[in-house]
């Protein structure tokens, strides 16, 4: 096996890798909206005060943290009529929503208590306590937390391979075994990951810094009708 480094071939190649992004950039989104909404649901049945309930969804959470994100991948494609795509997306998506609503409760559990009791003293409904009280409280000093899964999604996107996704690693996996030249292929789908990862971070980052100066910006509102 060569193990040379050819700038020939790697322009050659670097069409196709990169052809395959859309699929990688798609299936992180859509799986990373699904982890955003279904943990929030998962930490809101988790609070529950039905207990059967509660307990159920605990024991859901733990057992999709402990089995294998490529096992579960495995189950849906076999075991249902799902395509690679949808079976990917979903997929990660639920499972990574398990880690999400970890996060969230979290958040929820530094609400100071006394917000909870001004919410029953101002007669606000179960609804308009979290819409309008905890949540907004409870979610923007999570969100670096939350952001780092956009980027752990794009690095999980490879697993799709064993599901007959062309992704770009299935690709460059393609290349290497028909030309027997694994270098260049999986070097460009490592820089091209790389490109995708840091825009994500930064973009998360400025989310964080936005939030923040505007909750700097009620507080500083709040005090001066205090005032």
């Amino acid at each position: 096996m060569n193990t040379a480094w050819d700038w020939e071939f790697a322009f050659e190649i670097f069409p196709d890798i990169i052809g395959a992004i859309g699929t990688t950039i798609s299936v992180t989104v859509i799986a990373f909206l699904i982890a955003l909404i279904v943990g929030l649901i998962l930490t809101l049945l988790r609070r529950s005060s039905f207990k059967p309930l509660s307990l159920l969804t605990a024991g859901i959470i733990e057992f999709v943290r402990a089995t294998p994100p490529l096992v579960q991948l495995f189950f849906v494609f076999y075991a249902t009529p799902l395509g690679g795509f949808e079976t990917g997306a979903i997929v990660l998506g639920l499972h990574y929503s398990t880690y999400m609503s970890e996060i969230y409760r979290s958040g929820i559990e530094s609400v100071a208590r006394s917000q909870w009791e001004a919410s029953r003293a101002l007669n606000f409904s179960t609804g308009q306590t979290w819409r309008k009280v905890i949540l907004p409280q409870a979610i923007p000093p999570v969100i670096p937390m939350l952001g780092n899964y956009l980027i752990v999604l794009f690095k999980e996107t490879p697993l799709l391979s064993a599901i007959f996704v062309v992704e770009m690693m299935n690709v460059a996996q393609g290349i290497g075994g028909n030309t027997f030249r694994y270098v260049e292929p999986i070097t460009i789908v490592g820089f091209l990951f790389l490109v995708l990862s840091y825009p994500s971070a930064l973009f998360i980052r400025y989310l964080e810094w936005k939030v923040g100066s505007l909750n700097g910006n009620n507080n500083v509102q709040q005090r001066g009708v205090k005032t």
